[in-house]
């Protein structure tokens, strides 16, 4: 596992903490040469110090070329981890649904049409597409976050089933809840549905380089989610019927 990453060239971005920070450890631990990307740009610094890495801040849509430049020319690995956790109804203001769409979807297809031509011209490339259970399943009280979270994942498959012939792996990670200051944003939505079974972003990461080792499309760190995804296509009025039993136990506590 470690030598399939030596020396190779990884972007990670949203890494100034939780999930994204654990990433770019685990890759600097196994070998490679990261660029540690955030919006804050103090928090990229302090990550990127730590690991002996490069910091490049900024919005994840715009740093490709930068990092490619820090990197000597080639992103072999790019993790699209940034992700913004936007909460509400269908009644959420539209600029809420604009940025999740922005950072949680056309950060990502923005990121692919950067480096899709370069890894198809050479036959090989990375993209790790952090996309949450929300992606897979549905978040209660996150309407915002639960559709375009759907998009990351359609995204990601997409990618893999189009271009995995020629040589470009493409991994959704999933995990519900991960102890991070996004599952304390939740609030008592993530209280009741996520905090039960947090796991620490370490976790995360190591299930990306179990998931890297087993050339697996999909990374489950909580393996429960399996189970609940396949009871969704199964028996989807069931499924929804328990989701709505969640939703009401909900708002009765609120």
């Amino acid at each position: 596992m470690v030598e399939s990453v030596q020396g190779q060239s990884v972007v990670v971005t949203g890494a100034g903490g939780g999930i994204g920070a654990a990433i770019a450890r685990r890759f600097a631990a196994a070998g490679a040469r990261v660029v540690v990307n955030d919006l804050d740009a103090d928090k990229a610094k302090a990550v990127a110090d730590e690991l002996g890495a490069t910091a490049v801040p900024g919005d994840a849509s715009a740093i490709i070329e930068e990092a490619r430049d820090a990197l000597g020319g080639t992103v072999d690995v790019y993790c699209a981890n940034a992700g913004l956790a936007s909460g509400g109804t269908e009644a959420a203001d539209e600029q809420v649904w604009a940025a999740a769409w922005d950072v949680n979807v056309m950060a990502h297809v923005r990121a692919a049409h950067a480096l899709i031509p370069g890894w198809l011209e050479r036959g090989s490339g990375r993209f790790v597409s952090t996309v949450s259970a929300a992606g897979l399943l549905t978040m209660v009280g996150a309407a915002p976050y639960s559709v375009t979270k759907h998009g990351a994942y359609a995204f990601a498959e997409w990618l893999s089933l189009t271009y995995r012939h020629r040589g470009i792996k493409v991994h959704a990670i999933c995990p519900q809840g991960v102890r991070t200051d996004m599952l304390t944003a939740a609030g008592s939505a993530g209280d009741l549905v996520l905090a039960p079974t947090a796991i620490d972003p370490e976790d995360v990461a190591e299930a990306l380089f179990a998931g890297i080792a087993e050339d697996r499309f999909l990374i489950l760190p909580h393996p429960e989610v399996a189970g609940y995804y396949a009871a969704r296509a199964a028996q989807p009025d069931r499924w929804l019927s328990n989701m709505n039993h969640i939703q009401q136990k909900w708002e009765a506590a609120r």
